[in-house]
């Protein structure tokens, strides 16, 4: 996911917060033992809510892991995907979202290093006539909001970028004829694609030009959770944890 908040907004609450928390080394939310962990359960296979109602995912399981590693108690709140950024400080000691790292993110605050690459799909009605940049000119736009795909969306020449809350919504919305492709990240592209058949079709954003991306975990300002995040990746990627939560999850191994 890849997403963008208003760098201003963002860059003003964060600035807020950080001051009035007067810490460094977490969040204004840490207690001893727990660590709350912000994320947009709405991003399959990253983060989705399971069949016990509680939110489940690669990016779930990841952040457990490392909590658990560190000696955390790791909290879970789904929150909106566009209000996370302004929370991290306050109410979340982090944020794991399937979130892209970006220059204007990083105003706001620190990541850990990129944990996963990805990249802009778009989705089309079976038989649409999309299949490159120009055709999305003009084009009627789905995408979920504060994301990279609605950034991505923007850029199309006389399009009209119609955001939802929940990538669902708009995939919905494509079969229903309310618009006329989604653009999102690969994986839940691919997720939409098994849910809606041959309803649907996936397109590679290579054939539009679009930028992989990198996802990274997201902390306070000046926080030692990004060094404590960092090396516990290496640890989890170096004894196999990592590659088998992908499998998992991802890969459906």
């Amino acid at each position: 996911m890849k997403k963008i908040i208003s760098a201003l907004l963002a860059g003003t609450l964060a600035v807020a917060v950080l001051a009035g928390c007067g810490k460094s080394s977490g969040g204004a939310t840490m207690t001893e033992g727990k660590l709350i962990a912000g994320t947009n359960a709405a991003f399959p296979p990253f983060e989705y809510i399971g069949d016990d109602g509680q939110p489940d995912g690669f990016d779930i399981a990841l952040i457990k892991e490392i909590g658990k590693r560190l000696g955390y108690e790791v909290e879970i709140q789904d929150m909106e995907f566009g209000s996370l950024v302004a929370a991290i400080g306050s109410k979340i000691d982090v944020a794991i979202a399937g979130m892209t790292i970006t220059d204007e993110r990083k105003q706001s605050v620190d990541f850990a290093e990129p944990y996963y690459d990805a990249t802009q799909y778009v989705i089309i009605n079976a038989g649409a006539d999309i299949k490159n940049a120009e055709d999305l000119k003009g084009k009627a736009i789905g995408c979920q909001l504060g994301t990279t795909g609605e950034t991505v969306a923007q850029d199309a020449e006389g399009a009209s970028v119609n955001p939802y809350d929940k990538a669902v919504d708009a995939v919905n919305d494509l079969v229903n004829g309310r618009v006329d492709c989604v653009i999102i990240d690969k994986n839940p592209a691919e997720v939409f694609k098994n849910n809606f058949g041959d309803k649907i079709e996936i397109i590679d954003g290579a054939q539009f030009d679009f930028e992989i991306e990198q996802y990274g975990i997201a902390a306070p300002k000046g926080s030692q959770l990004v060094a404590d995040i960092n090396k516990t990746l290496e640890e989890m990627k170096a004894d196999g944890t990592f590659a088998e939560l992908e499998k998992k999850y991802i890969l459906g191994e």
